[in-house]
């Protein structure tokens, strides 16, 4: 049976930071006229920087357009940056090449939010699972059969389904299919990209279990980008919140949850339903649609939705700052301390 093991790693993992994002920007060409020349740049992503410890869930939290999604693909570099420095176990692997690049894959692995249009409908589950090991070189063909059919039995998939297609499954068994080929390697981060949004309640508890069962048993770090913060805080050991491109909080996950900081994060925790007919919102719902990154507001991003915003607020952009009181780590880009 194939087992990758850490004498086949090129750099040994460390007792320190696993991944170390410094700057980070994304900005995407926005052409126009008929030579399609870049008039604008939509800034998806725009000056991040965060941490993951080895074993950490950090959630990425925030509403659809923020560029989460982009950051992921960013860390996997299924995107190259624009600008900034992407550190795995020390180095920087922004700019590698391709013959460095793929070594490092081998490490960073991802978990798509589509579960039908992220696995080859033309493929069987086991071809699929198979197909990491073969562009790697990894194992002889019983010993990559062997493999494939472990990897199926850890996600609580059957070994006969090695010879069905993906069409042939439900939604939770195609996502644990593509949690399997993310497993294959062995990697030490997975960047998970709403890997339950498109999920039954009923069955995103069970993939969440499973997530949480496979970092306990294997070591795994997790980036999981979501927009539910109640699945994020399920999951997450820290939460960072992300809006138009930028963090704007990030701390541990029950601080974040409890004694959040930032108007945008009163908001989004504030807007999540509570069964109870009692229960009064403390804050009035967000008013009004996120801004183009491709021409974001002056001073604080937020401020045009932000009812607590001050003249300040239009002209100063305010950065991540420590929360000295809490206690714990804590950082929120707001001009006042609420």
């Amino acid at each position: 049976m194939v087992m990758p093991t850490d004498s086949d790693d090129e750099s040994a993992t460390t007792n320190g930071t696993l991944v170390d994002v410094r700057n980070l920007k994304k900005y995407f060409p926005v052409r126009e006229g008929i030579l399609l020349r870049a008039q604008a740049q939509n800034k998806a992503v725009d000056d991040v920087s965060f941490t993951i410890m080895p074993g950490e869930t950090l959630g990425l939290v925030g509403e659809s357009g923020c560029g989460k999604s982009t950051l992921g693909k960013c860390v996997v570099r299924l995107y190259d940056p624009t600008e900034g420095e992407i550190h795995f176990e020390g180095n920087d692997i922004a700019r590698l090449k391709p013959r460095g690049l793929k070594a490092t894959r081998r490490h960073i692995q991802m978990i798509f939010q589509d579960p039908v249009e992220s696995l080859n409908s033309r493929h069987t589950v086991g071809e699929i699972i198979e197909e990491p090991l073969k562009i790697h070189k990894m194992g002889t063909a019983e010993e990559r059969k062997a493999r494939v059919t472990q990897l199926l039995e850890t996600v609580g998939l059957p070994a006969r389904s090695v010879t069905r297609y993906p069409f042939e499954f439900s939604g939770g068994q195609r996502q644990r299919i593509g949690i399997a080929r993310a497993l294959a390697l062995n990697p030490k981060l997975i960047v998970c990209d709403e890997p339950v949004s498109a999920l039954d309640v009923s069955i995103q508890s069970q993939v969440l279990n499973l997530m949480n069962d496979l970092q306990r048993d294997l070591g795994l770090a997790y980036l999981f980008i979501a927009h539910d913060l109640a699945v994020v805080k399920h999951i997450s050991d820290r939460i960072a919140i992300m809006y138009l491109g930028r963090i704007v909080e990030i701390g541990d996950g029950d601080e974040v949850y409890e004694k959040q900081r930032h108007p945008y994060t009163k908001a989004l925790i504030d807007a999540i339903p509570v069964p109870d007919p009692r229960h009064t919102a403390k804050m009035k719902p967000l008013e009004g649609d996120v801004p183009s990154p491709i021409n974001p507001p002056s001073g604080c991003a937020f401020h045009p939705r932000c009812t607590f915003a001050k003249d300040i607020c239009k002209t100063d952009r305010p950065e991540l700052r420590e929360m000295a009181s809490t206690g714990v780590s804590h950082r929120v880009a707001c001009h006042f301390d609420l």
